[in-house]
């Protein structure tokens, strides 16, 4: 099978490394293409068996499995002028959350998938979220729930919390790296400690946080319980967290639902 990834940025770049480092796919198998091709070349060099080619219609037209990473105001352009390539036999995956599976469906005869990464799976970790199109032959589901499972824990979602489940398992990365850093950025300001010594501790505590809730030793609040002894410090410190954060989380998920209802009015007005 010939596996091809439009698009050779952020997402792009951490689904074909996650899964060239799990031998989930031969890199003789894979084929790259990047409108600014010097990116995809780059790859090539740490990568010598993976092919990069010369343009959209050269990967559509070779591969089986598409992987689309790019824009969503991109997508519908490159849909439809490929439209023709995208043959039933083929399976086209798109990782942006504004477009649906019915919107790829009205514009390609392909199976089409909708499939939400994480940077967490370059880690070969974390979830992917997958929305499979009504049309999406039952081998492809298989194999890419396999393949993806190499790498994630995959979870199928419902349309209507696209949104929220992408903010959690995708953007919830960078949410809680910005939180880190802010509390990193405490502790300097008011102690002693300097940020490399803080920004350690403070990167190995995440990591033991996650085993005890990878091996489910505590779930969420009992791990807080027996953290937070009645009357002691770290019960002072959720006090604060308590009176600080307010409605903050609330106001942030307001904030990312706004942004995607703007980029769905862009896909339907493309996709009609």
């Amino acid at each position: 099978m010939k596996i091809g990834i439009i698009g050779t940025g952020n997402m792009g770049s951490i689904i074909m490394e996650a899964l060239l480092e799990a031998k989930a796919i031969p890199p003789s198998s894979l084929y790259i293409y990047n409108r600014t091709l010097e990116k995809a070349v780059q790859h090539q060099k740490n990568y010598p068996q993976i092919t990069v080619c010369q343009s959209n219609g050269e990967l559509i037209e070779t591969c089986d499995l598409i992987f689309i990473c790019v824009k969503p105001k991109q997508s519908y352009p490159l849909l439809q002028q490929h439209q023709q390539l995208f043959t039933r036999q083929k399976c086209v995956v798109s990782i942006t959350s504004p477009i649906s599976t019915d919107q790829l469906e009205s514009v390609v005869s392909s199976s089409c998938i909708r499939m939400i990464p994480s940077i967490t799976n370059r880690a070969l970790s974390g979830i992917t979220l997958f929305t499979f199109g009504n049309c999406c032959e039952k081998e492809w589901k298989e194999y890419l729930w396999t393949t993806m499972k190499m790498i994630s824990t995959p979870i199928e979602i419902e349309e209507n919390i696209t949104r929220v489940a992408s903010d959690i398992v995708s953007c919830g990365p960078a949410f809680f790296s910005y939180l880190t850093r802010k509390f990193i950025n405490g502790a300097v300001n008011q102690t002693e400690i300097d940020e490399t010594k803080a920004t350690i501790l403070a990167s190995e505590m995440l990591i033991g946080l996650g085993e005890l809730l990878k091996k489910k030793i505590y779930t969420l609040p009992t791990l807080q319980e027996k953290v937070c002894v009645k009357g002691g410090i770290t019960g002072e410190g959720i006090r604060v967290l308590e009176d600080e954060i307010g409605e903050m989380f609330e106001k942030l998920f307001q904030a990312t639902h706004e942004k995607f209802a703007e980029d769905l009015t862009i896909t339907k007005n493309q996709f009609g």
